[in-house]
């Protein structure tokens, strides 16, 4: 089938120009259309046309804010350096689910051969004293000993989990991949993304307690503040959840607003996890029935299907008068494995990305969570 042109977006000329050789520099050939005939500077508005199968990748580079940026041209492909990344990152917090998540990220990382690092932030009574007090007060001294100890309990914690890592690894539970440990003081959600921010790594894999869990759950609350605020796509799995693999996925919801941004977001998906085979179902959460809705459902799925011609792909209408409770039922009555969806700030689904509600969303199902953040 013949891969024909399509319109990516209209710019001046200059800006077109711009664009024209960042997008050549990342192996996309680019057609100016619509020039003036006599004079294309003073051209009201040009058209920058590209091969159809080439749209996901241009748009990863139209879309980030600095593509315009001088210095940008010339440089390696945005995102590059996570690209080049080989890790996952893995926060824990020893709780007796800690260990299914690692379960999951052990048998990813052998997969797709890649490094787990292994992460957990904790408080000294130091710490949380400096957090009590502002600048301008006092606060009590804390005794050194009682530091170092609080340090050295942590550090056990750790070892303790690092040992069992290595037990179910001689046992056949766990596959043996590498493996490190990074251990830091401060807010866990803080030095999460401090670290994702400082090494990038591909993936970061995270627990919640799941929605029949009545205690208060930290861990949960730290992964919505991950899921609001990471430009690194992050995977939430509760630990109700009955999957111990990725390979055990056989069906996804993939929810879209019909933003280009989706667009993308499928794309990343497809090719970061194309080594596992599953069917995808679009969803679009849509408060009263719309033919319209249903029309461009069908054309998307025309597309990826022309995009995607081994992947399996449907469609649906959920509706939004009830999100969480619509969404369960749709979940459970077409078995799906795994929810996945874009955090960018554009799509309707922000609104789920702010504390509250993302703590609701995640602790509603049983279902793991993947947020594709494509900032």
């Amino acid at each position: 089938m013949e891969d024909k042109l399509v319109t990516l977006v209209t710019l001046t000329y200059n800006k077109a120009l711009i664009l024209k050789e960042l997008l050549e520099k990342e192996g996309i050939e680019v057609t100016i259309a619509n020039l003036h005939p006599h004079n294309p500077v003073v051209s009201s508005g040009v058209c920058i046309r590209i091969k159809e199968s080439d749209l996901p990748h241009a748009l990863k580079i139209t879309e980030s804010p600095v593509w315009l940026s001088e210095s940008v041209v010339g440089e390696k492909s945005i995102g590059l350096t996570r690209e080049e990344s080989s890790e996952i990152l893995v926060p824990v917090d020893f709780s007796s689910y800690s260990m299914r998540i690692c379960e999951f990220a052990f048998h990813f990382a052998e997969k797709m051969n890649y490094k787990i690092i292994l992460f957990h932030a904790y408080f000294t009574s130091m710490f949380s004293s400096a957090l009590s007090y502002g600048d301008s007060f006092t606060f009590p001294k804390v005794n050194d000993r009682e530091s170092k100890n609080e340090l050295k309990k942590v550090q056990s914690d750790f070892d303790a989990l690092i040992d069992d890592i290595k037990n179910k690894i001689i046992n056949k539970e766990f596959p043996e991949v590498k493996y490190s440990t990074v251990l830091r003081e401060g807010v866990p959600e803080e030095e999460i993304l401090k670290y994702a921010k400082e090494s990038c790594p591909k993936l970061i894999i995270m627990g919640t307690r799941g929605k029949h869990q009545k205690d208060i759950d930290l861990m949960g609350s730290v992964t919505a503040e991950v899921i609001e605020r990471s430009r690194i796509t992050v995977l939430a799995i509760p630990d109700n959840t009955p999957l111990k693999d990725f390979a055990s996925v056989k069906h996804i919801a993939f929810i879209t607003n019909f933003e280009q941004f989706d667009l993308i977001a499928f794309d990343i998906f497809v090719k970061s996890w194309n080594t596992y085979k599953f069917s995808v179902s679009l969803l679009h959460l849509s408060d009263v029935p719309n033919t319209w809705n249903e029309i461009k459902l069908a054309g998307i799925k025309e597309y990826f299907h022309h995009q995607y011609p081994t992947l399996d792909i449907k469609y649906d209408i959920v509706k939004n008068d009830d999100l969480l409770n619509s969404l369960d039922s749709y979940i459970k009555e077409n078995k799906i494995d795994i929810i996945t969806m874009t955090s960018h700030k554009r799509n309707i689904f922000s609104r789920l990305f702010n504390p509250s509600i993302a703590q609701k969303m995640i602790f509603h199902s049983d279902t793991p969570l993947l947020v594709i953040n494509i900032d």
